[in-house]
């Protein structure tokens, strides 16, 4: 007989950022968390919930800026591995303004 170890058994814990695997679809989930919040008119206890979601959402959209800021900076390093300042480019042609 196969015994199974009791970690296996164990339920695991909900984990609201496993259903954000990009920035944007976090963001959004976080815009609407904060709308929800100044409508001010949650529950305190779900109020709260939000709150502690917004939070780990932040963390995790910072999280995802602070690495795109890093390939931005490995992608403009020169050769000699020296950061190349270049302007951000927008898409908008500046003379028309």
């Amino acid at each position: 007989m196969c015994k199974w170890p009791e970690a296996d058994f164990e339920r695991k814990r909900y984990n609201p950022l496993m259903e954000y695997k990009d920035f944007e679809k976090a963001l959004s989930r976080l815009e609407n968390i904060v709308g929800e919040l100044e409508e001010g008119e949650l529950a305190l206890e779900k109020a709260l919930k939000l709150f502690e979601e917004g939070v780990k959402i932040a963390r995790f959209c910072s999280t995802k800026l602070d690495e795109a800021e890093r390939k931005v900076e490995i992608l403009l390093k020169d050769k000699q591995g020296q950061l190349a300042e270049e302007p951000f480019q927008t898409g908008e042609d500046p003379d028309q303004s």
